[in-house]
């Protein structure tokens, strides 16, 4: 990977549009994007893992590392040629810092790190969690602050985004995450990896009302979220039905733990969506709903529904920007670079990160946050 050393890197001032690179590697896709300063996605290329992790219905951390390894220098070789710029026109990268798979991590930290060396241009180590809750405005003009639903395999929380770096969390799950019980239940029923649309899919085929699953945390005053007794409820309806499990039984399981788990999240949100009205005031009363799992039509249905009845506004990014990807690294970095957030080359890889680092410990949450 050949980089070119700009001959002029006394810049202190970023332009009006900078072009920064971003560099995503945090857990099993390998990303880099080019965005400019009015959210323009120059490139945005992934490389998905799937098919690596498929065989054992999960994300192995050694297998994403090397794969990281493998293809980034590919990768980001092939968005700069998609954007049609050189190293030597960039003005900043951003790589994700954390949270996240720390080998992965390291991979696209490092790469970052030594491509704003040789070109001596800024550098700056992402939240990933930053990343999902500041690309909705890549596209739309969403003004702070607002509300953010962050639902993904590693990720369930309720953030309210205040501005670049300013989060206030309302809630976490205090066990699983909900993309991490897709999977799983996936796994109990014999469906497809990843499990999000697998189960989706089963579900169309089903009718949800068959089977009594919990609805965790349901009621509760708070606002954070749990799922591991929701995959346990569904492992105990699997091991009853036994050799005689039918596909149809299948169908109905997925219907039913999708009804459970989409009803369990309004809920929370619905809790989180009166505390925000409540106590915050904004030019336009916003939820926005990131990460991979907000890609279920069920779920957003709910979640439409709620906002609804709240006088609340349901923003998403696109689906290419919901899962892990860099144009969301590279648009953190151009809000970041835009305030003058740059980090010096000794910033670390964080298997853990908190957005934000003055919310109370909740048991579990440190591993998903």
């Amino acid at each position: 990977m050949a980089i070119n050393n700009p001959e002029n890197s006394d810049q202190k001032t970023p332009p009006a549009s900078p072009l920064v690179l971003g560099l995503e590697t945090s857990c099993d896709e390998t990303a880099a994007a080019v965005v400019d300063g009015k959210g323009r996605i120059l490139s945005n290329v992934v490389m998905s893992q799937l098919d690596e992790h498929r065989p054992y219905g999960g994300v192995v951390p050694e297998i994403a590392a090397r794969s990281h390894i493998d293809h980034l220098d590919d990768i980001i070789t092939e968005a700069l040629q998609m954007a049609g710029i050189e190293f030597s026109e960039l003005d900043a990268v951003a790589a994700t810092s954390g949270p996240g798979l720390i080998g992965g991590v390291m991979v696209g930290l490092m790469t970052g790190k030594a491509i704003a060396s040789a070109c001596d241009i800024p550098f700056m180590g992402i939240n990933h969690l930053e990343g999902h809750a500041l690309s909705v405005r890549l596209n739309d003009a969403v003004a702070f602050p607002y509300l953010l639903l962050l639902v993904s395999g590693g990720h369930c929380q309720l953030q309210v985004v205040r501005g670049v770096g300013r989060y206030e969390r309302l809630g976490t799950t205090i066990d699983d995450a909900a993309g991490e019980a897709f999977d799983k239940t996936a796994k109990l029923l014999g469906l497809d990896y990843p499990g999000g649309p697998a189960v989706e899919k089963a579900a169309l085929k089903g009718t949800a009302g068959r089977f009594s699953l919990p609805r965790p945390l349901k009621g509760r005053p708070d606002c954070n979220f749990s799922f591991s007794g929701l995959k346990t409820a569904v492992r105990r309806e699997v091991e009853k039905l036994g050799q005689e499990i039918t596909q149809q039984d299948v169908y109905d399981l997925a219907a039913d733990f999708q009804l459970a788990l989409t009803e369990a999240i309004i809920d929370r949100v619905g809790r989180a969506l009166d505390i925000y009205l409540e106590q915050y005031q904004a030019e336009q009363h916003i939820l926005v709903v990131a990460g991979g799992v907000a890609a279920n039509t069920y779920l957003r249905k709910g979640l439409e529904a709620a906002c609804g009845q709240r006088g609340v506004s349901l923003v998403a990014p696109p689906p290419a920007l919901c899962t892990d990807n860099g144009a969301m690294i590279a648009w953190a970095g151009v809000e970041r670079l835009r305030l003058g957030q740059v980090d010096d080359l000794s910033v670390g890889a964080k298997a853990r990160w908190p957005l934000d680092p003055d919310a109370p410990a909740v048991i579990g949450a440190g591993v998903k946050a």
